[in-house]
């Protein structure tokens, strides 16, 4: 495993990340959730991303019984404030984050997060306050470091005048080969204000890993078939994806990668990136995602790449697309 500065923060976070979006916030048991925490462990993964909304805190509160049990300076943490919680609470008010970092850190059992995430851009309130809370959360030393999912560069410009430099270290785009439009400007504009990339989705919610044929229902198994886990892929999972990733299939074998680690690698070329974050329902999803670390794509297999998807790479903004579908997302 290799590992990545995370923008200016002193942490170095291993480039293959574990997240908790929809698996461990209740649609994997429990019992697989420590597998696949404990197999990360294994594979050299230090980084693991969850949020206050997944599952209503279920995936923080798994995690919490999990990692507690290693020693805390062996693993990064990072959860996100805002979301619509039950009973109904969201938002990044002073108030509100005031009291989602103290429950995050009962349901993480730990006295501070490595990572603190404001997730997605609050329109109805003043930055200038939740910047104020998150300041007063570093000074209290609840959370070392921010970031921000999903916003605007003109979003990302603001906080940035308001916070100073320094302050936020990580963004968390959806970036992968189907969905490619943070490269436009939000790399550039964190890359000059020192703020990584650790990137959702990279695997396009399993889209890129091949197992979806054209024209054929999902397995009864995978996450396209699952409720509890298959929100808003009708974005990426569309039937022209479907069939241009399997054009990617002769290219991955002739890199000796599975589908899943070219797609891996393909994110992780960008130095921009700290981390891209893995979603994992068995063990050895994460053993052998962990593999594309390290992994470097040749030109060829770049240009082979950008040919078979031509025809569905999306480069509109993520928040334009939501919008326009009316999905409240993640």
């Amino acid at each position: 495993m290799r590992y990545r500065k995370l923008g200016s923060s002193d942490i170095d976070v291993s480039e293959i990340a574990l997240g908790s979006w929809l698996t461990y916030a209740g649609g994997v048991e429990a019992d697989r959730t420590r597998d696949c925490t404990e197999a990360a462990f294994e594979s050299g993964i230090n980084f693991f991303d969850t949020a206050e909304v997944y599952g209503n805190g279920a995936a923080e509160a798994a995690w919490g019984e999990i990692l507690s049990a290693h020693p805390r300076d062996s693993y990064v943490i990072a959860t996100k404030v805002w979301g619509e919680l039950t009973p109904p609470e969201q938002g990044q008010s002073g108030a509100h984050i005031r009291k989602a970092i103290d429950a995050s850190l009962e349901r993480l059992k730990t006295d501070y997060v490595d990572l603190y995430y404001i997730h997605r851009f609050d329109t109805q309130t003043p930055i200038e306050e939740t910047i104020d809370a998150l300041k007063e959360i570093r000074n209290s030393g609840k959370a070392r470091y921010f970031g921000f999912s999903e916003w605007t560069p003109e979003q990302i410009q603001a906080g940035i005048d308001l916070a100073g430099p320094d302050f936020f270290v990580a963004s968390q785009p959806q970036y992968s080969m189907l969905w490619r439009a943070p490269e436009a400007e939000v790399f550039p504009l964190c890359a000059a204000n020192g703020i990584s990339q650790a990137v959702w989705s990279p695997l396009a919610q399993g889209v890129l890993t091949g197992k979806y044929a054209p024209g054929e229902a999902p397995a009864s198994d995978s996450r396209a078939a699952n409720d509890a886990m298959n929100v808003s892929m009708g974005l990426i999972a569309s039937e022209r994806a479907i069939e241009a990733v399997q054009g990617l299939r002769p290219i991955a074998d002739g890199a000796g990668l599975t589908m899943a680690q070219m797609a891996l690698a393909w994110v992780l070329r960008r130095s921009e990136l700290a981390a891209a974050l893995t979603g994992a329902s068995r063990p050895e999803q994460v053993y052998a995602n962990a593999k594309a670390s390290g992994v470097e794509l040749s030109a060829d297999t770049l240009e082979a790449i950008d040919a078979a998807l031509a025809d569905v790479a999306q480069m509109t903004p993520a928040l334009a697309i939501y919008a326009k579908e009316g999905v409240l997302h993640r």
